[in-house]
């Protein structure tokens, strides 16, 4: 496959089946795919870790995080709204560093997806069967497999509403929330005994464990972020794609802001950061300050939802992608061909089959199957996010070359200097990631796991070469 300018809103790079795609999903799913991709698990539970090691000063860490996504997003938003693709920023790589590198970050993001879905899907049942005891857990995993396998089968345009009606009940539960914390913090609560802002500077002040800790705590919560790119991979299937992806990156600030950053500063408001209570469900532990009744399950609930709302979006993720590389000869003919609903079926079950497996693994071992998972995926988003920043360089410089950038529907802000920055901020998190024990050993192993696929990409291509002489 030749070399293309991807940031040219006439390019096509993939070939004619692509169309077989039904343009079907609805801006405002689009939309609120967007924002809900930005509210997951990580936020819901994650955020209690991070405010564990770095206290009030999470807010940096988050802050920090924040920023990066933002600046990544908008490098993929340009990169898609010139040149919607399923393949999406595997796509974009390949017209910039060539087709070992766009099918290398292509499958790296396929394997990490199809093992977070498994995750999802074990994390969702684990707690299904703690609140429901007689529940097997691994029947849970099944269930919610099968549900939202049928989800993603029967048409683009259902599997948007349903997860419209996902992210509608997380936002709804965070936004209650932050009315329910504006509220307990104003002293409008009358079972709250409101200390004001004090929280933020007790205990050992706004930053009590250092830049260590705001450090530590950006290597947590900058995963929580994972999840977004589903913006520039589902925007080839709306009527209007470089229209709406761009609609959807240029909310996504206001969005990260009001929703992560507020309920975290919520939480470190209403509690002080040292409350143990913090680590193992922070909204949870606010909502029970505040004597909200039935807090707890609702919260479960909530919690549950995320998980199979990310499981859904990552399904159609991961079959979009192997659909992609189908299509560009780097995985097998059948992943590529659609049905008469414009669904890649087979595409669909290749990604969804290993979370079948791993039922039969909650089955064996339940306790031990979530923890392997988690730590399989790693830090590969720092890869991807990597070659997302490297290919708009090239992608950008190329159509200032050519005299195309003007005609680009969505522009990076202050290119190349804040690409750049955004490259240097990986950078750092990389080197911070080295000091870390658990975090380390996640790097060696996507480091390795690159490599092997970069080395099987390549031979892929000297085959495919060879036989094209």
């Amino acid at each position: 496959m030749t070399d293309t300018l991807a940031t040219t809103p006439a390019t096509t790079t993939e070939p004619a089946p692509r169309a077989m795609l039904h343009q079907a999903m609805r801006p405002r799913q689009l939309v609120m795919m967007s924002l809900g991709g930005a509210i997951g698990a990580g936020l819901f539970v994650g955020s209690g870790a991070g405010i564990a090691v770095a206290g009030p000063a999470i807010l940096v860490s988050f802050l920090a995080a924040a920023a990066l996504v933002v600046l990544i997003m908008r490098m993929m938003g340009e990169m898609a709204a010139a040149n919607p693709a399923s393949g999406a920023f595997s796509v974009h790589a390949e017209n910039a560093l060539g087709s070992v590198a766009g099918r290398t970050i292509g499958w790296l993001y396929w394997i990490q997806v199809v093992i977070v879905i498994a995750a999802e899907a074990t994390g969702a049942a684990a707690i299904t069967a703690a609140s429901i005891p007689g529940i097997p857990q691994w029947a849970a995993a099944l269930f919610f497999m099968v549900v939202l396998t049928g989800v993603n089968l029967v048409g683009v345009r259902r599997f948007g509403e349903v997860e419209f009606w996902f992210a509608a009940l997380k936002i709804v539960a965070i936004v209650a929330f932050l009315v329910i914390g504006v509220a307990m913090i104003a002293g409008w609560v009358p079972a709250f005994d409101s200390t004001g802002f004090a929280n933020l500077t007790a205990h050992g002040g706004f930053a009590p464990t250092g830049i260590a800790g705001i450090a530590a705590g950006l290597l947590i919560v900058v995963f929580a972020f994972g999840g977004t790119e589903i913006i520039a991979i589902a925007a080839a299937e709306t009527s209007d794609p470089r229209r709406n992806v761009g609609r959807a990156v240029r909310t996504l600030i206001w969005r990260i802001l009001v929703f992560y950053i507020g309920s975290v500063l919520i939480m470190v408001t209403v509690l002080p950061w040292t409350s143990e209570d913090l680590v193992t469900g922070p909204f949870v532990a606010v909502l029970n300050a505040g004597a909200v009744p039935g807090a707890a399950a609702v919260m479960t609930v909530i919690v549950v939802v995320a998980l199979l709302s990310s499981l859904n979006a990552m399904l159609f993720s991961a079959s979009r992608m192997i659909y992609s590389l189908s299509q560009r000869g780097s995985a097998y003919p059948a992943f590529g061909r659609v049905a008469a609903n414009g669904v890649p079926r087979n595409a669909v079950l290749a990604s969804v089959a290993f979370g079948f497996v791993t039922v039969a693994l909650n089955y064996v071992r339940p306790d031990k199957v979530l923890p392997l998972l988690l730590n399989a995926v790693g830090s590969t988003i720092l890869v991807l996010w990597t070659f997302v920043a490297v290919s708009h360089l090239v992608l950008r410089r190329r159509a200032r070359r050519d005299g195309t950038e003007d005609a680009l529907p969505l522009k990076m802000w202050g290119f190349p200097y804040l690409s750049y920055a955004t490259l240097g901020l990986l950078a750092g998190i990389a080197v911070l990631a080295l000091f870390d024990a658990a975090a380390r050993t996640q790097l060696v192993a996507t480091g390795a796991l690159t490599a092997a696929i970069a080395g099987a990409c390549w031979l892929l291509h000297r085959r495919q070469t060879a036989r094209q002489l």
